[in-house]
């Protein structure tokens, strides 16, 4: 019994933080969607939340730290919102359909305010050595390498042709996505989601073993 009393204001304490993290994650990957990693504080965040900064330092310790901590929280985010829908979906075509309409999706209906985490911060930080861009790479490899193995498992179902260069395929479509993203928040428009859509049907027709619809 004596065990239990100790042990509850400490589970208490803990739940509490996990909550306190999470809370300032999900505003963090929202103004960095926006101003950017740099435009990331202590003092901002404790401010905006009404925490105090000292107890966001324990959180989350460096200006560093606490940046890396929101692009992991924009990676759970991304892939319980793209990847794992998509995942249910059988290998191949559909799959491979899926995943770029879920990104497609999740672009347009700014998941984050600023569009795509990822693009904000991959043009921020791309001509940046250190743990950051090492961090955002590994997101975007992790990424490329997903569509590239979905265009495999196409390949191997016999819907795409089999001497497609997959890795160049997943380049041309995510390419698509990228610019997407990037123009519709130049130019404060949607019609390009319908463009990019366009061309990558066009490029999945092309590469289709079989002529008509994809997907």
């Amino acid at each position: 019994m004596s065990e239990q009393r100790v042990d509850e204001p400490t589970d208490g304490r803990v739940r509490r933080g996990d909550r306190t993290r999470r809370v300032v994650l999900a505003k963090a990957v929202d103004v960095a969607s926006v101003d950017g990693l740099d435009g990331l504080s202590i003092g901002r965040l404790a401010a905006e939340l009404s925490i105090s900064k000292s107890g966001l330092i324990a959180h989350f310790g460096t200006k560093e730290q606490l940046q890396l901590s929101t692009i992991r929280a924009a990676r759970a985010i991304f892939v319980r919102t793209v990847i794992e829908p998509a995942l249910e979906s059988p290998e191949g075509m559909t799959r491979l359909r899926r995943l770029l309409d879920a990104w497609l999706e999740y672009s347009s209906d700014r998941r984050f305010p600023g569009g795509c985490f990822f693009g904000r911060a991959a043009h921020e930080h791309a001509g940046r050595p250190g743990a950051i861009r090492d961090a955002l790479a590994a997101v975007d490899e992790e990424w490329i390498g997903l569509i590239t193995r979905t265009i495999v498992e196409a390949q191997a179902t016999g819907e795409l042709r089999a001497d497609i260069d997959a890795g160049l395929m997943a380049f041309d479509v995510v390419a698509c996505l990228d610019s997407a993203n990037l123009r519709s928040l130049l130019m404060d428009s949607f019609d390009v989601y319908d463009q990019a859509r366009r061309a990558i049907d066009q490029r999945l027709a092309d590469a289709a073993c079989r002529p008509g619809p994809v997907g």
